[in-house]
């Protein structure tokens, strides 16, 4: 006997840092009855809450959040790890009919999640082994420029100093004679485990990068150097992959007297304007994300609404 049984409805809420995902989140999850699950590669890591802008304790308070200040910074923690995660809780949230929100800026975690991750046998030790030593004699940005003009859409989403991924992107495409950028579009079109609609906040890149330098500008207020300090201090190495986030970055370049305060801040910035275009980039590359301002979101409130087949209370936003 078949039985047929509902995907979960779960809403997705993306965008660059220092949007307002966080603050639409709580907002939307009051009205819908949901609790959040949070899609951010940094947050997951304990200790690291100014530098990653975590939820603040008001905030926790008023929303159930998930996947926030789970692990310590040298725990491995990765994608597939999140989506099993998260797909457990979505299990438990539906269960007992309240609303999932999926919400965080790191594209990868969601992308898991939804499609699961792409899956290939063009995987060649070899072949890594020798672009690993190439990267040491002729540099990182060799690599990556070569894998511009092989695949330029995944060379825009990646950080120029990400080897990791710009190696695999060049081990696949070597051993397959394909783009990964084409095998992870193709991979898209598969089925979901969920009914999904997706959100994404977005606002011109002038208001944007104002509000990014104006993030900086509190992190620095609110104790962030010292917070990196007091990592390092627990024992954490500056080399770990946690600690070499933006912004942790920054710091510990400043704490080890490799620049100034005013120069960490300055880099700051920069990066992390740069890391927002790539997320726009990555999610601007999907086809099915309702694009609104923070402003708006009054707007999105009847659509979302009528996708969850939940009638609104009379006090909204």
């Amino acid at each position: 006997m078949n039985i047929l049984v509902k995907k979960p409805k779960i809403i997705v809420i993306c965008g660059p840092t220092a949007v307002g995902k966080t603050s639409a989140a709580i907002d939307l999850a009051k009205i819908f009855n949901g609790e959040i699950i949070g899609a951010d590669s940094r947050q997951i890591y304990k200790y690291m809450t100014i530098g990653t802008a975590k939820p603040a304790p008001e905030q926790l308070s008023e929303i159930r959040h998930y996947l926030v200040d789970m692990v310590d910074p040298d725990q491995p923690f990765d994608a597939r790890q999140f989506a099993q995660m998260a797909h457990d809780i979505i299990g438990k949230l539906t269960l007992k009919n309240q609303v999932p929100f999926v919400v965080g800026g790191t594209g990868l975690y969601i992308k898991a999640l939804l499609h699961g991750l792409f899956e290939n046998h063009f995987s060649d030790g070899s072949v890594r082994d020798r672009l690993k030593k190439e990267a040491e004699h002729k540099g990182k940005s060799a690599l990556y420029e070569r894998l511009k003009h092989i695949d330029p859409v995944t060379a825009d989403r990646l950080h120029p100093n990400d080897l990791y991924r710009i190696i695999r992107a060049l081990e696949v495409y070597e051993m397959s004679g394909k783009p990964i950028s084409s095998w992870h579009h193709e991979h898209n079109f598969l089925k979901t485990r969920y009914h999904v609609f997706k959100l994404g906040l977005y606002l011109d890149r002038e208001s944007l990068y104002k509000r990014i330098d104006q993030r900086v500008d509190m992190m620095i207020s609110e104790g962030f150097i010292e917070e990196v300090r007091e990592i390092l201090q627990r024992g954490y190495s500056p080399e770990l992959m946690a600690m070499k986030a933006i912004g942790y970055r920054h710091a510990i370049h400043y704490l080890m007297g490799k620049c100034s305060l005013a120069d960490a801040v300055k880099n700051l910035k920069g990066d992390t304007r740069r890391y927002a275009k790539r997320q726009m980039t990555w999610f601007r590359s999907e086809t099915d994300i309702n694009w609104i301002k923070p402003s708006e979101l009054k707007a999105i409130i009847p659509v979302m609404s009528k996708f969850l087949e939940k009638k609104l209370p009379r006090n909204n936003i």
